[in-house]
């Protein structure tokens, strides 16, 4: 899928490795071993395939960063985000440790497991754990195996590379089908400054911080207030405003380390500066989401619903909602249906006060546009250009509810008879 350009940013390769000084590492120590030891029913060959994946990464910093952090606001919260809490709550870090395949929440050990594998990784790099930012992804409920863990550190560590971060990503993967990483360079503070990120997400998607597991690097040079206040106020405005099927994980997690080493004038305040970075992790995060929300479980298409005219951005952003998370909107974006009375009706329970006779409506792709609806009522279109419009991957969702200055975008999937088949047998 095509990145999305933003003013002002470059596109570059790398990932999480793109900014200087940071390498990073994937491989498979194992788990997936443990989660399918019960399971020898399943297919011979999509078992080995699964024994294969590599399900443990790692990154690591060449000197300490400026690190913040945001997570999901679900009552039920996994072990590592509490010991990442503890461990950030300086405003510095130096790697990250993640696995996947168990996301090692609601256990009574999870914890000690999420603080052993910290200790495991800082033996490894001669840091001290308490630099160490940990996470976990996958099935929730089961016993984290250490051994497996423990096992691999030392060719986890061996293996860092400055352009690793393509086993990284693949070792964060859980139904994701498909990578999700990008990276961008900005001038900031007379300094060439790089920033990437690498995202998993694919189901137990929705708007409610931080909706995935989520990577970010960068040589910029800021503080750690500033840091948070940047990733704070950006992850309300990306992935914040992505929803796949209503469901908020337990894990979620979304990190920045920064390690100055582009040596810009340091970001202390909120200045022209300030507005560049948060300028260039919008760019990164915005792309990161829309990558998400096409790899929705099961999905075929991303769709992009952006709601203008509205009284505030807020009350644009709650339409917006509204539309993507409509299953029977999303059904019928899969059938490649253009029922505008299904998107009406999204945008006419959307909790927010407008009046319902200026709404107009298009639907838009690469193979052009149509208007379906003015003043709150259909209007005359092709069914047959509508249908072509909606068999392309990318599918845009233009709302106008009035005459007002608030904006707001937010992302989805369409919905498809593979999302039920996935999460029928999520755990094997």
């Amino acid at each position: 899928m095509k990145l999305k350009e933003v003013k002002g940013l470059k596109f570059v390769e790398g990932g999480v490795c793109a900014a200087n000084g940071f390498r990073a590492n994937g491989i498979c120590c194992g788990l997936r071993h443990q989660a399918l030891a019960d399971a020898p029913e399943l297919d011979i060959q999509a078992n080995a395939a699964a024994k294969r994946k590599n399900d443990l990464a790692l990154i690591v910093a060449d000197k300490e960063c400026t690190a913040a952090a945001v997570y999901t606001t679900n009552k039920v919260k996994g072990a590592p985000i509490q010991v990442t809490k503890e461990h950030i709550k300086d405003g510095t870090a130096k790697a990250v440790i993640v696995n996947s395949v168990n996301a090692n929440t609601c256990n009574a050990d999870g914890v000690e497991k999420a603080e052993k594998m910290c200790a495991l990784a800082a033996a490894e790099l001669g840091i001290d754990e308490n630099d160490i930012i940990v996470a976990s992804t996958g099935v929730i409920g089961q016993i984290l195996p250490i051994e497996p863990i423990a096992d691999g550190m030392k060719a986890l560590a061996e293996g860092l590379a400055y352009d690793g971060n393509s086993r990284a990503v693949e070792a964060i993967m859980t139904t994701d089908t498909m990578p999700k990483e990008a990276a961008v360079q900005f001038e900031m503070g007379g300094k060439t400054c790089t920033m990437g990120g690498m995202l998993k997400g694919s189901g137990m998607i929705h708007p409610n911080m931080a909706t995935t597991l989520t990577f970010i690097t960068t040589d910029a040079d800021i503080s750690a207030e500033l840091l948070q206040r940047a990733l704070s106020d950006i992850v309300k405005i990306t992935l914040n405003r992505v929803s796949v099927d209503g469901d908020t994980s337990t894990n979620d997690m979304v990190c920045v380390l920064a390690s100055g080493t582009a040596e810009n004038k340091p970001v202390t305040k909120e200045n022209k500066d300030f507005a560049i970075f948060e300028n260039a992790l919008y760019g990164l995060m915005m792309n990161l989401a829309r990558m998400m929300a096409r790899d929705g479980e099961g999905a075929t298409k991303l769709i992009e619903c952006v709601v203008s005219g509205a009284d505030t951005e807020k009350t644009a952003e709650i339409v917006a909602k509204s539309v993507i998370t409509s299953s029977l909107f999303k059904a019928a974006m899969y059938g490649e249906d253009a029922n505008w009375g299904r998107i009406l009706c999204a945008v006419g329970y959307a909790d927010a006060d407008f009046d319902i006779s200026n709404v107009a409506v298009s639907i838009s792709s690469d193979k052009g546009a149509v208007e379906v609806c003015k003043n709150g009522s259909g209007v005359d279109f092709s069914e047959e250009k509508a249908k072509e419009i909606l068999g392309e991957e990318v599918i845009d969702i233009i709302i106008s509810i009035g005459d007002g200055s608030g904006t707001a975008a937010a992302w989805g999937c369409d919905l498809t008879y593979d999302y039920v088949k996935i999460n029928g047998d999520y755990r094997s």
